[in-house]
């Protein structure tokens, strides 16, 4: 309600502020041209708010909405139902800048009304408001929620669906992002899948189903849970359930039933973003499993097509996945689910929803007042569902989408808004509506007011108002007008600003005249009013009021005319009663009476106004009111069918409701029917009743008949059409036409009649009316509206031309005309040009067409051409039947005769001319500057100058063009239009040199040729196709393809090579490409065998060959087949079957066709005993066609082992996995052997052996005795199976007893064993029982060797092992029984053991063989062959393994990596390890394996993969300068062998120290820019290259272009060499020799030389003290350790009384200055082809030690050539053999060093150079210097930078022996195979290696930087594999100023030289700390080191810094380091958590 209330109040407003606006405009118009508010306009929204705010209670949200306009427009949040939206404290506020805002809030706090709204933003100034769209606020108050997932029933072999349950009130903001197994499986969504996962068992749907397909019983095992992820919060967790599969096996068949619906009708309906995966599902389960089919219907029909499956939609079992879903996948499909049973369907809605978009067009118009105005809304989106229009932010109820306004009025101005909208969003677009003109409202400026008076006096009211146009104002009172009387006068004037004033005078005001008084300002563009009460004072008056009438239904609001002044209460009676007396009576204390829906019963009558004062005075006046009825009229027609003319008709017209009197009247077509209407009869039949007849229809009366009933109250009208059918009649009949000839003729046929008339108009035949025919439409003839038009009428458009008009009523009308043309002379050719060659005779001729007689006469240049003047002209005249000839002849043409001629002809209709230009012509001049504008390979764009063309227009160029060798007489020709003097000429050969020129053509002849050019095209890629390409298999796996080069015409150039593409046949997949380079000798055949192809498959070959410029055209595809391979899958289900004791059934199932690889041939099955299955040579083997077979002849009772294999032409297949069996059990064999041994005079033992094939578990023996030749019983005596021996007693002595053995199975009683007779006696000779046997015993186990004796006396058993008397021991002891026990047996014990058994009366023996079974003994392991990944090697079993070997294990690992294994079979005599790393060492050692277990490993081999680091490339290939930038082709980089894998890209400005870095992965195959440059600098380049063998660092100096683009002049360093770093400029008066360059290397050589003898002497005094270890005085030593990162080298003290650190400690963080002038490979190139040098040591003389405590440095002795030692100094040839007695080292000759004092090293800048001097005999060492610095580039022996630093006393570093157990001291280490990889890879230094105290130290020389810039602390520079406490994993050289480490060496086997330098850095260690750069083309490597590396090496090592503070970095060096990316993450984790470690420093050479 106050909303309504205050809606007047705002109306108000509004129309005063646009009333002064447009006052404002209109004094503005008087002032200036332009108006002041053009550019004012209405609100536009700039930023409107989404349609969905969601936000969680925990962030809370802002909502943004801005507007622009002019005045900028001001902004109102408001509900949906416009109310506007106020603050909530600490829930919603509007911000300053017009946001929403909702804070963060507690979830108690949560307010539906605020939280949960739908807003609108409203913007508004003066011109308008306009409302955004639907914003829906939601907050979410975060609650625990918790996803399930329920199991799901299937039936096996279909497809499940598992759904993750979310609850509904999270459902909108969770969705699931994954699902995983209990395994931790994870199963991504569909967006995450690659397109080829679709396939798969799983997929997750795009709604968040995981769809498991094919589901089998072992699906029943696994569960299930979803992973979801909320939106707003970003929180994810799993399902609190775990949901699996219950799988139901399907009990007989089971028709498709549909999951979930029940009975229900299946539709779903389903909606979708545009552009998102949706997946419809089709839930039904059948058995056997159906067959899903999906269909869409046709829009608005009741047909389907099938759904189309293409890369975008896919179908997975039943469900159908759409992708990237579009607004035409929407509709409805059907799903139809079929199997053998039944069939069903599901119907799925698809809505496809886009966003809503909407636009007004036209944005904004400016209509003239009454003018139309036509806004259209425009939108896109799905689905619309209503569009709604608003005019200023109100509803204006229309819902079209174009909005027409008829009529413009003032109110229409303003902001009109289109909103589209669905149920999820909606969408607005705005437009304003300007008035054109000036038109302003009335607006009251000056009024009266409310007056109070007293009698007598006269009054004067006055009003002002102003507007456009200018109003009219009129006065009233109490609502009656008051009119000019001799009391009331009305006048009014206009002011000069166009203000109009009215006035209103009463002469002697009386009581009876107050009352409202109001004045009203009216235009036509709109009302304004003012009313205020005048007051005088009297009784009360009321004036007479007039009859009311009102009609019956409207509200009656009458107002008492009350006068006089006070007045106390106005009421209204009726019938003396007071008012109200019913609802709807409504009585207001002012006099207002509002009665509503009056009615003629109850509210008709008379009302009395009753006026009081308060003293009682009254006046009383009535009112008549009178309620009238409107008449309502019956409806009426005059039939269903039109009427014909002449028929009759009638029809009523009847008022069933109103007042009377009523007036009917009709109308005929809106004219009043009069009885002048001729035929229309009217009847009024009564007052409410009116008939209207005609007797005879005609014409007249076809159209609308209006019945109008009228009366006081309105009117009332119905209305009726009368359809009349009138035959055709003429309105206008053609009459005969005569036309100019050219003119545009027009004959007008109209005719009249209902229906319409047809006219159409037809032409007579000939010269005579009679035949017509219809008029052919042409382009001058048309009809149109029955009038004919001819346009430019001509002679033959003479003749007659029938109209006719035809409706079909009647025969129709038709009228005869004829139609003339009258035709003046005319000349078709108005002008031509004519002409004619020089010297020749020309005729010209004028043909003039016209009505005769025809006259002409000729002008020569607007000159009378008179013949007789000139007998060159003859005029002769030819008259033709359609006019007239006129011929011109010229004897001989002159130039003269160029000249405009015209004929004039002229008859009796007018005249006309004709001109001919005559132009007499000859040949063209030669075209000149001739030139090439550009070129290709087969094109060249020419342009020329255009000559003089003789008066004639060049017809043509002819550009001729032949190859440089042929002649003029061989040309080609191209011709080119006259018109240009450009021209492209084509089809030319690439790479050919040719000669062009050019000649001018026209009609008179051709030019002379122009002079020729000559250039030569452009090279192309080729095109041809290679030739006689040939495809034949080598192998299963190997295709040879074979071709020849295209035609030599088709190279375009030279060939480099060839692409050779080869894929699967049949497929659509792309060609695999190789290359292969260009064979130069002629005529030889390229081929190239493919590899690693698929077996017996079919592939296809195309051949291309490519140049420079790029590849030509592939060649036709060669398909060819592999050579049938063998079967890559066994036979499956294979089965065996018992049939006897000796016979096996064997089945199978053949195996996949596609993995057959060929045609199977047949099956073989392998068997054997599975105890012999390990021995390949006791398999048998059995080949059969069929798919089972029976094995015969197999052992009894017997396990077998059996495998099936496939055989194909190609081989023997895949073998099955094993299967066993075992045969049935049979009777036993005889026991082998029987001892009868008499144990007395009444018993004998009977002892035998068991049976050798027992066909079974023996169950027991039977012993039979029998008396010798008696005829006796046989007695029989049953033993336990375990007993082999039985003592018969009770027997007779001296009587012969006959005994046999016998075993039983479970089958039955074996065959007896041989008899043997004894007898019975008092003298019991020793004898043994126990039989000679051989016995296997298993490694470790302990094993019994029985020896059962008899004898009495008792006999003496001794054993011997091997032929040696047994004595007892902790292993081996006699048993009281005889037998001999063997604990923990080993290999040894295996050999002949004999027991002896001896007594008084004889001896007896028996020998055992034991057999031990031991696991196998290492085997030997050799390399065979390398490639860039394989490696293949040899592998031997142990001669001395006793048990079969069953297999190898290889163990292999590169040198950073982890271990590997690899299975090899035993019957492998190689192996091949692949997929290795290309230029990578490698370690490799293997283990055999028996069924014992695995055996010892063998020794390690060292080797590596082939291939090498990247290669320099040339500089001017690889770098390409301009001014302010420099391009690197990266492909210049040759890779090694190895691919490449990054560049690493730092620059600097040649006198910075600090590099940046450019890039750190710029990628091999791109070229790279480096931008930013300087113009006319010097710059240095650095490059690092990688790949997997290492790094490669390449320096580059280069210059800048000037601006200009030329270059600047090379800096000179002194040799004229242009080096980037200059000599250092001298003073004029200092001599040359005085350059530090020459001076700082002379006193730097002395200085090391000086050092080097004192340290000599020290050592050799120190020699002859003792050690105070004792022991081998040459091994114990102090090491001196060379560390490249350091200041120098560390003498580690081990001794304990030597605590004092030596030398001097390097500065944190120093920066070595550049070495000026040095290059990489000094020593290399001085020293190429020498032998190598020493490795030698430094040591560090410390000044602060006390002289006796120095130790002796003892010098290892030096080997020659080929003896064997223990120390790390190289063979070599006799010049590197040196013998010195210290440690020393070699400087190289020409290298330049860092000499740096102790104390300068803070200070860079105060270092300096020095420079050796070059040997005499270019290798004579010179001593070394323990403080010498040597550059890091140096490639000498020993590149370290010498100087003290401390050795924490803790370390000891030990080396574990890889077998275990501590080192020794020369414990060898493998070595590499392939020596000859030195000279190239001989990137790694080595150390010496001793022992000291029980640890191991490494010595020796320092290894050498490839990188100079990138320098790093050898720190842990090995994993655990190399010995010694390596802790941290290496890092990887990476970024601009990175610490590069080194290797330290290798351990050396003595006795082998091979070399076996430590591997290189893994390819994923961290970028900071790189050890190696090591390319051969860094020149960094010297022949002497290489050749060292032949001798033994020194095992790894590491030292660790001192942990002492001015080894540690400060913060600030730290941040610097860290900025500068050189601290990598190891050193820092290191320093923080150690609190010491190595201190990194940033080396830099150059």
């Amino acid at each position: 309600m106050m909303m309504m209330m205050m809606m007047p109040n705002e109306c108000h407003k509004w129309l005063t502020l646009f009333a002064a606006v447009a006052l404002l405009a209109n004094i503005g118009s008087t002032l200036a041209a332009n108006p002041p508010d053009a550019d004012q306009k209405g609100p536009v929204f700039l930023k409107e708010p989404t349609n969905r705010i969601d936000f969680s209670n925990s962030t809370g949200a802002e909502i943004e909405c801005k507007a622009s306009g002019n005045p900028m427009p001001e902004i109102i949040w408001v509900r949906s139902d416009g109310t506007a939206v106020g603050d909530v404290p600490g829930l919603r506020q509007i911000s300053s800048d017009g946001k929403l805002v909702f804070p963060p809030f507690r979830a108690e706090d949560y307010r539906q009304e605020v939280h949960a709204q739908v807003y609108a933003c409203l913007a508004r100034n003066q011109f308008g408001s306009i409302i955004s769209r639907d914003v829906h606020v939601r907050a979410v108050v975060q609650q625990f929620y918790e996803s399930e997932v329920n199991n799901e029933y299937v039936i096996r072999g279909n497809s499940a669906v598992l759904k993750c349950s979310i609850p509904s009130f999270v459902a909108d903001f969770v969705q699931v992002v994954s699902w995983q197994d209990e395994e931790g499986q994870l199963y991504g969504t569909l967006d995450d899948q690659q397109q080829g996962n679709m396939d798969g068992k799983y997929l997750v749907l795009p709604s968040g189903e995981l769809h498991i397909r094919e589901v089998g019983p072992e699906d029943g095992y696994k569960s299930y849970q979803c992973r979801t992820k909320h939106r707003l919060t970003g929180e994810t967790r799993l399902s609190a359930t775990k949901g699996r599969l219950v799988i139901t096996e399907p009990v007989g068949s089971v028709s498709p039933q549909l999951s979930g619906n029940g009975n229900q009708e299946h539709i779903t309906l389903t909606r979708v973003p545009l552009n998102q995966s949706v997946s419809l599902m089709c839930p039904a389960q059948a058995y056997p499993v159906p067959y899903f089919r999906w269909y869409k219907f046709i829009e608005g029909t009741t047909r389907k097509q099938a759904v189309v499956l293409n890369d975008r939609v896919k179908q997975v079992s039943g469900t159908l996945i759409i992708k990237d879903a579009v607004v035409e996948d929407s509709g409805k499909y059907l799903c139809v689910v079929n199997n053998s049973v039944g069939g069903e369907s599901v119907e799925t809605v698809l809505t496809v929803t886009a966003p809503l978009s909407a636009k007004i067009d036209p944005p904004t118009q400016t209509i003239d007042f009454g003018r139309p105005a036509v806004f259209t809304c425009q939108y896109t989106g799905n689905p619309i569902k209503t569009v709604s229009w608003m005019k200023d932010g109100k509803a204006i109820g229309h819902s079209d989408p174009v909005l027409r306004i008829e009529s413009v009025k003032k109110e229409d101005k303003g902001m009109y808004q289109c909103f589209v909208r669905n149920d999820q969003e909606s969408a607005e677009a705005s437009a304003e509506l300007k008035l054109g003109g000036r038109f302003d409202p009335p607006v009251i400026r000056q009024a009266f007011q409310e007056e109070t008076m007293e009698p007598g006096p006269s009054v004067f009211l006055k009003c002002v108002a102003g507007g456009n146009p200018t109003p009219e104002i009129s006065w009233e009172l109490d609502g009656k007008k008051i009119a000019n009387n001799d009391r009331y006068q009305v006048g009014q004037y206009v002011t000069v600003n166009g203000d109009v004033v009215s006035y209103l005078n009463i002469t002697s005001v009386h009581a009876n005249d107050g009352g409202l008084y109001k004045c009203i300002a009216k235009s036509k563009v709109g009302v304004a009013e003012h009313s205020a009460k005048l007051n005088v004072y009297g009784l009360p008056y009321i004036r007479q009021m007039e009859k009311k009438a009102i009609v019956a239904g409207e509200t009656l609001m009458v107002t008492c005319p009350v006068a006089g002044y006070p007045i106390d209460s106005i009421v209204w009676e009726r019938d003396n009663r007071p008012l109200p007396i019913n609802r709807k009576q409504k009585v207001f204390p002012n006099g207002t009476l509002i009665i509503e829906n009056v009615e003629r019963n109850s509210d008709q009558a008379t009302y009395t106004c009753v006026a009081k004062n308060q003293e009682g005075y009254s006046a009383r006046g009535s009112l008549e009111v009178q309620v009238m009825v409107p008449p309502q009229v019956m409806p009426f027609v005059f039939g269903d069918e039109p009427s014909n003319y002449g028929d009759s008709t009638a029809v009523q017209c009847m008022v069933f409701k109103g007042d009377t009197p009523l007036q009917l009247h009709w109308t005929l077509n809106g004219q009043p029917i009069t009885n002048e209407n001729v035929g229309i009869r009217i009847i009024k039949m009564s007052p409410k009743l009116s008939s209207l007849s005609i007797d005879s229809i005609n014409d007249h009366h076809r159209g609308l008949f209006k019945c109008i009933a009228s009366n006081s109250a309105g009117s009332a009208e119905q209305t009726a059409e009368l359809v009349v059918n009138v035959p055709p009649r003429w309105i206008l009949e053609p009459t005969d036409k005569a036309f100019a000839q050219g003119s545009d003729a027009k004959v007008e046929c109209k005719a009249d009649g209902f229906p319409k008339p047809q006219v159409t108009w037809k032409k007579a035949v000939g010269d005579t009316p009679g035949e017509y025919k219809d008029l052919k439409k042409s382009d001058n003839i048309r009809v149109e509206e029955g009038t004919l038009h001819i346009d430019n009428i001509q002679k033959t458009n003479e003749g007659y031309y029938l109209c006719e008009a035809i409706n079909g009523i009647g025969s129709g009308l038709s009228a005869v005309i004829m139609v003339s043309v009258q035709a003046p002379p005319e000349f078709t050719e108005k002008l031509r040009n004519q002409t004619a060659r020089r010297g020749e005779p020309a005729v010209l001729q004028c043909e003039a067409k016209g009505e005769k007689p025809i006259g002409i006469l000729w002008n020569m240049n607007n000159m009378r051409l008179d013949p007789k003047n000139d007998n060159r002209y003859t005029i002769r005249e030819e008259i033709l039947s359609a006019g007239v000839m006129s011929s011109l002849s010229i004897k001989r043409t002159e130039r003269s005769d160029s000249a405009l001629f015209t004929c004039v002809a002229t008859n009796a209709f007018g005249s006309d001319d004709a001109s001919i230009n005559m132009i007499v012509q000859e040949v063209p001049e030669m075209p000149y500057a001739l030139k090439v504008l550009d070129k290709s390979g087969r094109s060249v764009q020419l342009s020329w100058a255009q000559p003089y063309d003789g008066n004639s227009p060049l017809i043509r160029y002819i550009i001729e063009f032949k190859r440089s060798r042929a002649s003029w007489d061989e040309i080609d020709r191209v011709m080119v239009p006259g018109h240009t003097t450009e021209a492209q000429v084509q089809k030319l050969s690439p790479a050919t040199t040719y000669n062009i020129r050019i000649v001018a053509e026209n009609e008179i002849g051709s030019s002379q040729s122009s002079e020729a050019v000559t250039i030569i095209t452009a090279e192309e890629a080729p095109s041809g196709k290679p030739q006689n390409i040939k495809v034949d298999p080598v192998n299963q796996t190997t295709l040879r393809v074979m071709w020849k080069p295209p035609p030599r015409s088709d190279w375009n150039g030279e060939i480099l090579g060839y692409y050779v593409g080869y894929k699967l046949s049949n497929t659509n997949s792309s060609y695999i490409f190789e290359t292969i380079n260009f064979i130069t000798e002629e005529g030889k055949e390229h081929s190239l065998e493919l590899n690693n192809l698929r077996v017996y498959t079919q592939y296809s070959v195309v051949i291309q060959a490519f140049n420079k410029i790029g590849a030509g055209p592939l060649s036709d595809e060669e398909k060819q087949f592999t050579a049938e391979g063998t079967p890559s899958q066994p036979p499956s289900d294979t089965a065996c079957t018992t049939l006897t004791s000796q016979t096996i059934r064997v089945s199978w199932v053949s195996p996949p066709l596609e993995s057959a690889n060929g045609v199977i041939k047949t099956y073989k099955v392998v068997y054997a005993p599975s105890d012999e299955w390990y021995d390949e040579t006791k398999r048998h083997y059995k080949k059969t066609a069929s798919s089972d077979t029976v094995l015969h002849g197999l052992k009894k009772y017997t396990n077998y082992t059996m495998q099936v294999l496939a055989t194909t032409a190609g081989g023997d297949g895949v073998r099955s996995v094993p299967i066993h069996c075992q045969t049935e059990p049979d009777v036993p064999e005889a026991p082998t052997d029987v001892k009868a041994l008499v144990m007395g005079n009444a018993a004998i033992l009977v002892s035998w052996r068991p049976p050798a094939q027992p066909n079974g578990i023996i169950t027991q023996y039977t012993v039979y005795s029998k008396a010798e030749g008696a005829e006796t019983e046989t007695k029989t005596q049953k033993v336990p199976h375990y007993q082999m021996s039985f003592e018969a007693t009770e027997l007779e002595k001296n009587k012969p007893y006959e005994f046999w053995v016998t075993a039983s199975t479970t089958i039955g009683e074996g065959q007896q064993s041989k008899s043997i007779v004894a007898m019975p006696s008092d003298q019991v000779p020793a004898k043994i029982a126990s039989f000679d046997d051989t016995f296997t015993a298993t490694y470790k186990e302990d094993a019994k060797m029985p020896c059962q004796a008899v004898g009495a006396p008792q006999p003496e058993i001794t054993w011997k092992i091997k032929g040696v008397d047994f004595s007892a021991n902790d292993r081996m002891r006699l048993l009281p029984d005889g037998s001999l026990l063997i604990k923990s047996v080993n290999r040894q014990d295996a050999g002949d053991y004999t027991c002896h058994a001896e007594n008084s009366i004889a001896k007896d023996s028996i020998t055992h063989k034991l057999i031990v079974l031991a696991p196998p003994q290492s085997p030997q392991v050799t390399l065979s062959a390398t490639t860039t990944d394989t490696l293949t090697v040899r592998l031997k079993p142990h001669e001395g393994d006793t048990a079969p070997l069953h297999g190898y294990t290889l163990h292999y690992k590169p040198e950073f990596g982890e271990w590997e294994t690899a299975e090899v079979s035993v019957e492998s005599q190689k192996y091949n390890i692949e997929n290795l790393l290309c230029g990578s060492r490698y370690q490799v050692y293997a283990t055999g394996f028996n069924n014992i277990g695995a055996g010892e490993a063998s020794d390690i081999l060292n080797t590596r993969t082939k291939g090498q680091k990247p290669k320099l490339p040339e500089k001017p290939r690889f770098i390409e300068v301009s001014s302010n930038s420099v391009s690197l082709h990266f492909k210049a980089w040759k890779d090694g062998g190895c691919p490449m894998s990054h560049f690493v890209v730092e620059s600097k400005k040649r006198d910075q120290l600090e590099w940046n870095q450019i890039s750190n992965n710029v990628k091999p195959d791109n070229n790279y820019v480096v931008l930013d440059l300087e113009p006319a600098t010097w710059y240095n380049l650095r490059i690092t290259a990688h790949n997997s063998a290492g790094f490669t660092v390449a320096e580059y100096d280069f210059a800048t272009l000037t601006v200009t683009g030329g270059t600047i002049a090379p800096l000179d360093d002194g040799t004229g060499h242009g080096n980037v770093h200059a000599r250092i400029p001298l003073p004029a008066w200092m001599p040359e020799w005085l350059d530090l360059n020459f001076m700082v290397p002379l006193i730097a050589t002395v200085v090391v030389v000086a050092v080097g003898i004192c340290v000599v002497c020290v050592a050799l005094s120190r020699r002859r003290a003792d050690d105070l270890r004792g022991g081998q005085k040459d091994v114990y030593y102090d090491v001196v350790y060379n560390q490249t990162m350091g200041p120098g080298a560390t003498l580690d003290k081990r001794r304990p009384d030597l605590r004092d650190e030596l030398g001097y400690i390097a500065p944190p963080n120093r920066k070595l200055p550049p070495v000026p002038g040095s290059n990489y490979n000094t020593c290399d190139r001085i020293k190429r082809g020498r032998g190598s040098g020493l490795r030698s040591n430094h040591s560090t003389w410390d000044p602060r030690r006390n002289p006796n405590l120095y130790e002796e440095l003892k010098a290892p002795p030096v080997p020659m050539h080929g003896i064997g030692n223990h120390y790390g100094h190289a063979h070599g040839t006799p010049e590197c053999h040196y013998r010195h007695p210290g440690m020393e080292d070699e400087i190289c000759p020409y290298a330049t060093f860092h000499l740096l004092g102790f104390r300068e090293e803070m200070d860079p800048t105060k270092a300096m150079n020095f420079q050796t001097f070059p040997h005499q005999n270019g290798h004579t060492p010179v001593p070394g210097h323990a403080g010498t610095m040597l550059p890091p580039g140096h490639p000498g022996h020993v590149h370290s930078r010498s100087g003290s630093q401390s050795m924490p006393r803790a370390n000891r570093y030990q080396r574990k022996n890889s077998q275990g157990g501590q080192s020794s001291i020369y414990t060898p280490a493998p070595e590499y195979d392939d020596p000859a990889n030195c000279a190239e890879e001989d990137q790694y230094r080595r150390y010496t290696r001793v022992n000291s105290q029980g640890g191991s130290l490494y010595s020796g020389p320092g290894p050498e930087y490839d990188d100079p810039a990138n320098c790093a602390p050898e720190e842990d520079q090995y994993g655990s594999q190399y010995g010694g406490p390596y802790g941290q994993p290496y890092d990887h050289y990476g970024s601009r100023g990175s610490m590069g480490r080194r290797s330290i060496g290798s351990a050396r086997n003595p006795g082998n030289g091979s070399p076996e330098p430590p591997p290189p850095p893994p390819r994923n260690h961290d970028m900071s700390n790189s050890s190696f750069n090591d390319s051969k083309e860094s020149n960094e490597i010297s022949e002497a080191e290489c050749d060292r590396d032949h001798g033994p090496r020194g095992n790894y090592g590491a030292v660790k810094r001192s942990p002492q503070p001015k080894d540690q970095r400060t913060t600030e060096e730290m941040r610097k380091l860290i900025e500068r990316n050189e601290a990598g993450p190891k050193q820092l984790q290191l320093q923080q958590a150690n609190g010491a470690g190595f201190t990194a420093y940033d080396t830099m050479a150059v």
